[in-house]
């Protein structure tokens, strides 16, 4: 298998650079997918890293373009409320017609990432746990049938858009297994199926995930390493 080569969009260099213009962002899209990349990647931060939110951005490049694969390297879902998540993580895989991958990260320990959840009223730890729930929640809502959810004490609406759910690291023949013993997070995949070769990253997994993202497949270490 030949390997896939994805590009990151400098949406974090372009804000603290002063050119916060989207147009410059979307035409590198559009000229990545013209080049052959088989992926293009956004960034996700909401104070530690200045940038453009990536589920907005990612929804205006998939009009932009027609069959590179969008991703977020990494999002924080941690930092959402997950009944809206699901929602707009529905909306945003039909909007580019099942070509959506999230990769989704639990936030690394420092300071300025501690703030940033401060600041959005989440707190930093337990962090993973709020994590993991958000994605079995969504999962259930995209199942198109009624969720009786007890972890957040609250019924919320169907959802009838079902992203397909994967897990990385594909070596354990067990995607789920995999993800749990390696400490890993998931990813949400609707590129293929549940043994898709996607990816995932966590903050206390750097080696394991260094190994992985350097298969075909996954994104290449070196841009896993800009993103974190």
């Amino acid at each position: 298998m030949a390997p896939r080569i994805g590009y990151l969009l400098p949406t974090r260099e372009a804000v603290m650079q002063g050119r916060p213009e989207t147009g410059p962002l979307f035409a590198l899209a559009e000229r990545a997918e013209a080049l052959g990349y088989d992926s293009v990647w956004v960034g996700d931060s909401l104070l530690a890293r200045p940038r453009h939110d990536p589920l907005t951005l990612l929804a205006a490049a998939a009009a932009r373009t027609r069959k590179v694969t969008l991703g977020t390297a990494v999002f924080l879902p941690a930092l959402r409320n997950p009944v809206v998540l699901a929602h707009q993580l529905a909306t945003l895989d039909r909007i580019s017609e099942g070509r959506l991958v999230l990769g989704a990260g639990i936030a690394t320990d420092v300071a300025n990432i501690r703030a940033e959840f401060a600041s959005a009223g989440v707190p930093f730890e337990g962090r993973v746990g709020r994590l993991m729930e958000g994605l079995r929640l969504a999962r259930a809502l995209w199942t198109g049938k009624p969720v009786d959810w007890e972890g957040g004490g609250r019924s919320p609406p169907a959802c009838s858009d079902r992203p397909r759910i994967g897990r990385a690291d594909r070596r354990s023949g067990s995607p789920a297994r995999s993800a749990r013993r390696s400490n890993a997070p998931a990813a949400i995949s609707t590129a293929g199926s549940p043994t898709s070769p996607i990816w995932s990253a966590g903050a206390s997994n750097g080696r394991r995930c260094n190994r992985s993202c350097a298969r075909p497949g996954a994104i290449p270490a070196s841009l896993r390493r800009r993103t974190m």
